[in-house]
């Protein structure tokens, strides 16, 4: 875990011709950041850490989710549509970065609207995310602006160790998620 000092917060969002969430917020207590769209999610996950670290506002938005690559790759192959070895290579290269110290987790993922991402994307943060780290995963409020809801996270365990979350996410599949203890164990192979 990177220390900061400011709270980080990456807010998801569904991918449609709409506003961002993050595009008419406005508050002195609050650094918005949205790197680059075109760069790959890594690098972009890797420039909002750094600006992390530079940052002391209290809280830190940004749209670039560390473990968008692999939440991709991962609804990808449940989707039918991912290549052979994405989701692995995605896992890996999340995984030494992390290990680099070049990016960690946010203290929250926010999802505004989380009933327009696909199903498969919501089993990923509400499910595996969230039985990773509850308090960790909140979802706005249906058409309340990200800043209003700052003041509504609340503590709770940090996030256990990337390493842990991702270790075995290949053979974890969205239907077991959300339900307590339902992730295969190691020797355990749950095919797709």
């Amino acid at each position: 875990m990177l220390r900061v000092n400011t709270t980080v917060i990456a807010v998801v969002a569904p991918t449609t011709g709409d506003d961002s969430p993050l595009e008419h917020v406005g508050a002195a207590n609050v650094r918005v950041i949205r790197p680059d769209t075109d760069a790959p999610a890594l690098d972009r996950a890797v420039v909002a850490c750094e600006q992390a670290r530079r940052t002391s506002t209290p809280y830190l938005l940004h749209d670039a989710d560390p473990l968008a690559w692999v939440a991709d790759a991962w609804a990808r192959r449940f989707e039918e549509q991912g290549g052979a070895g994405d989701l692995e290579v995605a896992v890996a290269e999340t995984l030494a970065r992390w290990r680099a110290r070049s990016l960690d987790l946010p203290d929250y993922y926010m999802l505004t609207d989380p009933e327009r991402l696909s199903p498969i994307l919501r089993h990923w943060f509400l499910g595996l995310l969230g039985s990773a780290a509850a308090s960790r995963v909140v979802t706005s409020r249906a058409g309340a602006p990200v800043v209003d809801q700052l003041a509504d996270l609340r503590p709770g365990p940090w996030w256990p160790a990337l390493d842990l979350i991702l270790g075995g996410v290949d053979r974890v599949l969205p239907e077991q998620l959300g339900q307590v203890g339902a992730r295969p164990g190691p020797n355990e192979l749950v095919e797709p």
